[in-house]
């Protein structure tokens, strides 16, 4: 359980665990042997025997300085390996998410990372600032006493050393009991921050939908769930408490009835009777300390589990020897790809985007448009075949090296809780004001800048709630042309914007895309019609490619979908007839 904990302390620290457990243990011999001590100090002062008694009490003045000693060394150790251990598991959590793929990053990971670097880092951490010392103490100390009253009477020693055992196996499991629960609050805990950002993201939705109070039942569920878990998580800890605390109470019953009965058949003196009680009773205290903390350490336990599933998600890997595109081409030859273990959604896909031309993917909701353009960002690595960007493979190059090739342009927008031009800025760092102000110009963003009262330092909220969702687009397509990098992936950039917003911004994405390798997955008739390329996208495989005027007179699935979609374009609310009042 503690080697779980053990193996996320980083090497700079892991050198003083050795010192640090030394500490632990001389603290808890020191407090051992006074507490043995105190039997024949005390059967020395009963029996009035004056100078033995100094001498026994000088003898334990010698163990409570030890004591000292060592309670305060492994403390300061103990908070040095601690802070540094959540320092270093915060920074190591840090780096290895950000070399993940994208594709590993949803709307549920939010909640379960947040939970993971603000809970589970400090509940392991804990386990060296304030759980171990006293959890082996509480172990140790009765350990030595038990050992220690060989010397005086082995009854009282075996008695003591035979309950250990049981103690031990009940203890472990209330702990399965309890570790169980555990892990069912954690994911209940995760689910409720997943539904809480979520919650707080979409206020305008949930409200326009009458879902912003008791009519969220995702929510409210999950609220419902936490609550239970942790109500469970209380419950659960309660029999193994209950039950270890009967027996250590029952063990202290026998002992006292153990130096009793001693001292009644003249085994003993009456005062080392007395003596023996008070021994016993520092024997019991530590176990029970123990108990109420192995708890604890086995949620730290539990914490540290969760820590090291997400270190042990493999990292994008990195190539060892970069190469540079020798143009801005896209190729994928024979690609198939399914999300986890589930169905395959790219099924065999060949095709070539030639540097400085436009495909465009078009195909009903669900075929593997989106997925097409997120593996050729390389959000996640193919399951067979290969995509090649600029005539080298991605896994080729190293991914800041791969996503300096590509202008992103999604449907989904977010954008930080930042001023408008640290989110366009994010495109290039270091843009000077008059590329900004270009690039602002072209998407219309300096129109929304303009009609702010702070303008350009306007902060746009989590997510950009404080902008329409058009008005977020306009801001990625500034961010993007800023960027201006030679290839461009643009999934349905327009599809948040009225008719008098895409007509501005129309202007933007041909300024984008001018002179620059575009994959583009549309359903507006202008940006497909004049495509280079076409490929019609079918549950994950290409089942017709070709340009407009090609794909329209083969009269397949391509023309259906396009008279489809001239018919829509011109739809109209016919009026109500006035016969109806």
């Amino acid at each position: 359980m503690i080697g779980k904990v053990l193996r996320l302390v980083p090497d700079p620290y892991r050198r003083l665990i050795p010192r640090y457990i030394a500490m632990i243990v001389l603290f808890a011999v020191a407090q051992s042997a006074a507490y043995v001590l105190l039997m024949p100090m005390l059967e020395s002062l009963f029996e009035g025997d004056l100078g033995a008694a100094w001498t026994w009490t000088a003898w334990i003045a010698v163990a409570v300085v030890f004591v000292c000693i060592g309670g305060y060394q492994q403390a300061v150790l103990g908070i040095r390996i601690g802070a540094g251990m959540m320092q270093s598991l915060q920074t190591r959590l840090g780096d290895h998410i950000a070399v993940l793929p994208l594709g590993w990053f949803g709307s549920s990971t939010a909640g379960s990372v947040s939970k993971l670097i603000s809970g589970s880092v400090r509940d392991a951490m804990g386990v060296f600032a304030h759980l171990l010392a006293p959890l082996l103490t509480g172990v140790l100390v009765p350990a030595g006493v038990a050992i220690g009253m060989i010397f005086i009477d082995w009854r009282i020693s075996l008695a003591m050393i035979i309950s250990a055992p049981l103690l031990y196996l009940v203890n472990r499991w209330g702990q399965g009991v309890y570790s169980r629960a555990d892990t069912r609050a954690h994911q209940a805990a995760e689910e409720s921050n997943s539904r809480v950002i979520e919650f707080a993201q979409a206020q305008p939705v949930l409200r326009a939908f009458g879902a912003a109070g008791a009519g969220n039942r995702g929510l409210q569920n999950a609220l419902t769930v936490q609550r239970r878990g942790s109500r469970g998580l209380v419950l659960a800890s309660i029999p193994g408490l209950v039950v270890f605390s009967f027996l250590v109470q029952l063990t202290f019953i026998l002992l006292v009835y153990l130096a009793i009965t001693l001292a009644a058949g003249d085994s003993i003196s009456v005062p080392a009777a007395i003596a023996l009680i008070a021994v016993s009773s520092r024997f019991i205290d530590p176990l029970n300390q123990a108990a109420d903390l192995s708890t604890a350490v086995r949620g730290a336990a539990n914490a540290a589990d969760r820590i090291t599933d997400l270190l042990d998600v493999p990292p994008l890997a990195e190539a060892s020897e970069p190469v540079l595109p020798e143009d801005s081409s896209v190729s994928f030859t024979d690609v198939t790809f399914a999300y986890g273990s589930g169905e395959t959604v790219i099924n065999g896909v060949t095709f070539t985007v030639p540097a400085g031309t436009t495909t465009a993917i078009v195909g009903p909701s669900g075929s593997g448009k989106t997925t097409l353009l997120r593996l050729a960002s390389r959000f996640y690595d193919v399951d067979d075949g290969g995509i090649d960007v600029g005539r080298n493979p991605i896994s080729n190059y190293p991914s800041g090296a791969l996503m300096q090739q590509f202008s992103l342009v999604f449907q989904d927008v977010y954008l930080f809780n930042q001023s408008i031009a640290e989110n366009v800025r994010i495109g290039r760092a270091g843009a000077t004001d008059e590329e900004l102000n270009r690039a602002a110009e072209i998407a219309r963003v300096d129109e929304i800048v303009e009609r702010l009262p702070d303008g350009w330092e306007t902060n746009v909220g989590e997510g950009g709630t404080s902008l329409s969702g058009g008005e977020r687009q306009r801001v990625s397509i500034a961010r993007a042309l800023l960027k201006d990098a030679p290839i461009v992936l643009l999934d349905e950039a327009t599809s948040a914007l009225d008719p008098q917003n895409e007509a501005r911004v129309v202007r933007g994405i041909h300024e984008l895309t001018r002179n620059k390798t575009v994959i583009v997955v549309a359903h507006r008739l202008a940006t497909i019609r004049h495509a280079d390329q076409i490929l019609f996208l079918d549950q994950g495989r290409i089942i017709e490619r070709g340009t407009h005027d090609v794909l329209l007179r083969a009269e397949g699935r391509y023309a259906a979908f396009w008279n489809e979609r001239s018919r829509a374009a011109g739809w109209r609310l016919a009026p109500a007839e006035s016969g109806h009042r």
